[in-house]
């Protein structure tokens, strides 16, 4: 597996044919909009395994098609709802439902995993093409909280302490995720963020399960009177085994992870968006397969400049 060096190169794309059947609904209750998902799968292969991707506020599944067709192209099949949060849903921070669609997020991707079957026999007959039990959860910003959820992270109440939402939402079903731009401890939030968002109160010190936590050098939230160094808390505050990934020169969206030419990404990099696709897939095929290949090769191009990588 090709990463980017630092020296502006881009991998070209895998030379995989690759299927995506939308939508598909998911049961669930409650909820009041209809879940669906996409399903993205490379044509042939057995034996695949599975990522459920969480996106960022106001996505959905037709987003973050550089991430998904890439992790595809690797063997992965990957499948992604659309929360309530989607732009096309026209929940905004002011409405009433808002303060409950991180509770809402949350049981979308338990909804996902435990109808897992019933949509992949709706995907050009890929539930007999999964291994079952390799299955990650990958989200990004706001679906990285979600995602870490599912990891075993819990929610601190408005004053940063244990509450009646301080509870285990973790699936056994997962065995391992990636986290790109998590936000990081509560006790930091702008007063935006203690306004709208005041349930981004992660509390990593309950997150076992193996991720890899993918930060940016120049992600400067609006919603942290921290730097940075925020978006790496949940490495640094999750007991192991955990990775961290520190992309130097990363913004908020990592050069477009959520789509070319987006107009809220403001560090443009195709090779950028490449670097975090591979080094998710990379790391997943070690955790979930015993294939370490990849992640050596990513080990022996941080000289470069571009990234560094931790462990622990």
């Amino acid at each position: 597996m090709e990463l980017h060096t630092g020296e502006g190169r881009v991998t070209p794309p895998l030379d995989r044919r690759l299927i995506a059947v939308k939508p598909i609904l998911v049961p669930t209750t409650g909820r009041g909009i209809g879940l669906q998902v996409k399903v993205t799968a490379p044509v042939d292969g057995r034996g695949l395994p599975v990522i459920v991707f969480s996106h960022g506020n106001a996505w959905s599944m037709d987003g973050y098609e550089p991430l998904v067709d890439r992790w595809a192209a690797a063997g992965f099949v990957v499948v992604q709802p659309t929360h309530l949060d989607s732009r096309r849903h026209g929940i905004g921070y002011d409405d009433p439902r808002f303060a409950g669609i991180w509770r809402v997020r949350i049981a979308d991707l338990h909804a996902v995993l435990d109808g897992l079957d019933g949509i992949l026999d709706q995907a050009a007959g890929l539930a007999d093409r999964v291994d079952r039990r390799c299955v990650a959860v990958v989200g990004h910003s706001w679906g990285a909280q979600s995602a870490g959820a599912l990891l075993g992270a819990r929610v601190l109440d408005a004053e940063g302490r244990p509450g009646e939402d301080w509870e285990d939402f973790s699936h056994p079903a997962v065995k391992a995720g990636a986290l790109i731009a998590a936000a990081g401890a509560g006790d930091a939030l702008t007063p935006f963020a203690l306004t709208y968002l005041p349930f981004a109160r992660p509390d990593f010190t309950t997150m076992t399960a193996p991720a890899l936590v993918v930060a940016g050098g120049k992600d400067q939230s609006a919603m942290t009177t921290r730097g940075p160094e925020w978006f790496t808390d949940a490495y640094h505050l999750a007991p192991g085994p955990k990775r961290l990934l520190t992309v130097a020169e990363g913004e908020h969206l990592f050069g477009g992870i959520s789509g070319e030419a987006a107009r809220d990404t403001t560090d443009e990099d195709p090779a950028r968006v490449t670097l975090v696709a591979d080094a998710v897939s990379a790391y997943l095929r070690d955790v979930l397969a015993g294939d370490a290949s990849g992640w050596r090769a990513l080990r022996e191009r941080t000289d470069a400049g571009a990234f560094s990588v931790e462990s622990k």
